[in-house]
Formats: structure tokens, sequence, C-alpha cells
């Protein structure tokens, strides 16, 4: 009886261990199967093994006891399970293998990885702290250029007094020279004395003496200009060096190196089943055209509604045609203009141009626009930003109010903020006793002076001067570094086109 129970007992222990097997091969079968869901499964199968193998023992001498036809069965259905059992042994072992060998190939790649960045991160390391040494060397020689050079030029000061005396000395001793030849002529009438022919021989090499003299400091301040002339040409060069040094640092700061947002499609989608609308004179602005059917890039004439007909550029992209009003690509044009200038435009539509804060009012009050702003470094790296935005008349000084909407660059713009526009000749917001557009070049929306102004000063890398970085053409989020901008471009873009109708 006794042994019926126990045989009853293992074969539902027996049971249950099947069941277990199945599932942990279904979980081991899972390709996502974690290292400690695997753990879980092998301590599983070491609590169950010893049941199973106990399960079997028992089977076999409970069949040795009893030859009936019922419990003959029985065993041989045990034995599957234990087959089952084996089975599922040796596929957790190959899954186990293969786990090992793939965990050990994830982690070659991982330090493989790992070498190539430090390996990368030492040497970018190494040029760094060989640039800021040569740049430390480079000022070091500079201060003590401009020190000896100020010590020169004191020396040459005092030689120059020595000299003007000597010259009045000179002039006097010609006078005394030409007094001697007269007493030379009247001599030459009468016979002159011993002494007095002693006298002249002495005031003659006196005179050579002193001439002899005045060459040899003549010959001294004219090397000793030389030498000047020499220490400012060094110093020209190192400040070259220097300059050379921080253009190649801020060309460097690329926009590679910044966690970008993925470039996405502005929702201004032409539609070629749209209406195509058509306009007494001329389009009120770009999109209006490109849906009049001009839908190519160029120089057009617009009729804002309430204003005087004007040429602008209008690129089409995306779909549509937007309003460029400022455009950038190499420094042909002086944008440190004044204030009449930057209301009204200036510039050349097809090359650099600034439309003027005037047209762009007048386009803006015909609806919501989108402002898009798009930057290329000098590693040829294209980034963009847009703004919703709201541009107020002259009598605000053109305010202009910014919310950011999308972009693939951090914001170097304030936003919720009324900016007014200046320039160096129409400040109205002096900050701190701070003239920002005088000390930036070029009219901006000026905000506590900040250092992106896109129209400030172009400059290249290999530009020649002492580089200022508050007058180039940058941009500067709040807490990020410079980047130093190779072409600029502003455009605008309606946001409803019922407006047009």
């Amino acid at each position: 009886m006794k042994r019926s129970i126990y045989r009853l007992n293992s074969s539902t222990q027996n049971s249950h261990t099947v069941k277990t097997i199945r599932k942990s091969l279904c979980i081991l079968n899972n390709q996502s199967v974690t290292g400690a869901e695997i753990m879980k499964i092998i301590l599983i199968f070491l609590f169950i093994a010893p049941l199973a193998l106990s399960a079997r023992a028992e089977k076999d001498f409970s069949a040795l006891d009893s030859a009936a036809s019922p419990e003959t069965k029985s065993r041989f259905a045990m034995l599957d399970d234990v087959r089952i059992l084996a089975n599922g042994l040796l596929q957790l072992g190959h899954g186990l293998k293969d786990f090992v060998h793939k965990t050990k190939g994830q982690m070659n790649d991982i330090f493989q990885k790992l070498y190539i960045f430090d390996k990368s991160f030492y040497e970018l390391s190494l040029q760094t702290s060989e640039i800021k040494e040569e740049e430390e060397l480079l000022r070091q020689t500079t201060a003590r250029l401009q020190i000896n050079n100020e010590e020169i030029k004191n020396l040459s000061q005092e030689m120059n007094l020595k000299i003007e005396d000597l010259i009045q000395n000179k002039i006097q001793l010609q006078e005394k020279v030409w007094g001697l030849e007269d007493k030379v002529t009247k001599l030459a009438i009468t016979q002159p004395t011993v002494q007095e022919t002693n006298e002249i021989s002495s005031l003659k090499a006196f005179v050579e003496r002193q001439d002899n003299h005045i060459k040899q400091l003549l010959k001294i301040v004219e090397d000793q200009h030389a030498q000047l002339d020499k220490q400012h040409n060094q110093i020209m060069e190192l400040e070259d060096k220097l300059n050379h040094i921080e253009l190649q640092e801020l060309a460097e700061n690329s926009f590679t190196g910044e966690h970008t947002e993925p470039e996405a499609t502005p929702f201004f989608v032409h539609n070629s089943t749209a209406v195509t609308y058509k306009y007494e004179g001329a389009a009120p602005d770009c999109t209006a055209l490109y849906n009049s059917g001009i839908q190519t890039s160029g120089t057009y004439t617009i009729k804002p509604n309430g204003s005087e007909a004007f040429d602008v550029y209008c690129e089409a992209k995306f779909g549509t045609s937007w309003t460029i009003i400022q455009n950038r690509v190499d420094g042909s044009l002086d944008f440190n203009q004044t204030w009449d200038a930057y209301a009204k435009g200036f510039g050349d539509l097809n090359e650099e141009f600034w439309l003027g804060l005037n047209k762009t009012y007048s386009i803006t009050q015909q609806g919501d626009y989108i402002l898009r702003i798009e930057l290329q470094d000098w590693k040829d790296n294209k980034r963009y930003i847009e703004y919703a935005f709201d541009l107020k008349g002259p009598e605000t000084d053109y305010t202009l109010q910014l919310s950011r909407i999308s972009g693939s660059i951090p914001n170097a713009l304030p936003e919720q903020t009324e900016l007014r526009f200046s320039t160096a000749d129409h400040d109205m917001a002096v900050i701190n006793n701070f003239n920002c557009p005088e000390n930036y070049l070029g009219g901006w929306w000026h905000s506590e002076c900040e250092e992106t102004n896109l129209n400030g000063k172009y400059v290249a890398p290999r530009s020649k001067g002492r580089l200022d970085r508050r007058k180039g053409l940058y941009w500067k989020p709040k807490k990020g570094r410079y980047y130093l901008l190779k072409s600029t471009k502003i455009m605008i873009h309606p946001t409803d086109l019922k407006s047009f109708d």
C-alpha cells in the first residue's frame, strides 16, 4: 500500500517535472532570453534532475515486484518522460554553449570599441596638450618681445635726444670753424704766430673727432631702427599664428558633435490637386507665387496687401516656396550698415543681401508666418531651426518675439522675449552702458549683448589680423560652445494660406 502511494506521488512529480522541462525549453528557444533567466533554468534542472532519477529507480523497482500489464505500460510512459528530461538537459547544454559563445563575441566587440575609444581620446588629449603648450609658448614669446620692444623704444628716444644735442654741438662747431676760416684767411695775409697755429690744429682735430663720433652714433641709430623693424615683424607673425590657432579651434567646433533632432520635413507640402490661385497684378509673397504656378527659385516681384511692390528672392523647397530675408555665403557684402540701410534693405538678391525690415514687416502683416534659419559651418555640416514669431512695426524698432518650433541645433536666441532691432547708430537698449551693435558690428535683435549675431562680421579660418570672437559670424547657444559659420540663410513662410484667398 505504501509503495503504491509512493509510486503515485512519483508519477505526479514526474509529470510536473516534464511540464517544467517543456516550459524551460520554450524559454530557452526564445531569442531574447537573458543570462539571469538561463541561470534560473539551470537551478531548476539541478533541483528536478535528482527527483526524476529517483522516480525512475522507484519505477524500475516496482516493475520487478509486479508483472501486471498496467504496471509495465506505466513504466514505459515514465521512461518516455525520462527521455524528455534527458533531451531537455541536452538542449539546455547546447543553448548554454551558444549563449556563452555569443556573450564572448559581444564582450570582445565591446573591448575592441573601448580600446579604439581610449586610443582616440588619448590621441586627442595629446593634440590638445600640444596646441595649448604651443599657444602658451607663443604668448610668452610675444610678451617678451613686447617688453624688448618697449626697451628698444626707450633707448631709441634717448639716442634721438643725444643726436639732437650732437647736432646742436655740430652747428656750434661749424660756426666756430667758419670763424676760424675767416681768421685763416686773415692769417694768409699776415703771418700767424706759433701759438695761433697750434690752436688751429687742435681745433681741427677736435672737429674731426666730433664728426667721427656723430657718424658712429648715426650708425648705431640705424641699427636700432632695423632691429625695431625686425622685432615688429616678429610680433606681427606671432599674432597671426595665435589668431590662426584660435580660428582653427573655432572651425573644429562643427555641428557633428552635437546631439541633433532628426531632420523633419516641414508641414508645408504642396498638393498637386490644390486650387491654383490667380492674382490681379503681383502676388502677396513667394508662397502665393508658387501656388499660382511659378514653382522655380529666383527673383520675382511681389506686392503685399497695403504695400508697394518690390522684388524678393523666392526659394522653392519642401513642395512650396519661401521668401528669403537674409542670405550670406562668402562675406563679399559688408553687413555693418546704418539703421536706414537695414530698414530699406541692401545687397544683391542673387548673392548676399538683407531684404529690409520695412519689406519683411509688410509681408508678415498679412498673416501668421514661420521663421526658418539655415546654418552651415566650415566643415559643410548643415543645421536648421524654425520659430513661430511676431514682428512689430517701426514705432517699436521692429520688436521681434520668438517661440521655437523645431530644429536640428540647440537654440541660441531668447524665446518669449521682446527683442528690439538695433544698429551702431540707432541703439535703443543700452544695457549696463555697453553699446552692443557698436561692439558686435552689424544690426541685429540684440538681447543683453548675446554672442549670436547672424549679421556680424564675416570671419574665415584663414583670415589675417587679431581675432575678436565678439565680432564674428557665430551661433552660440546659451550653454554651449561657439560655432564659426560659413553661410546663413533666413526665410519666412505663411502658416495659413487662407489669408490670401
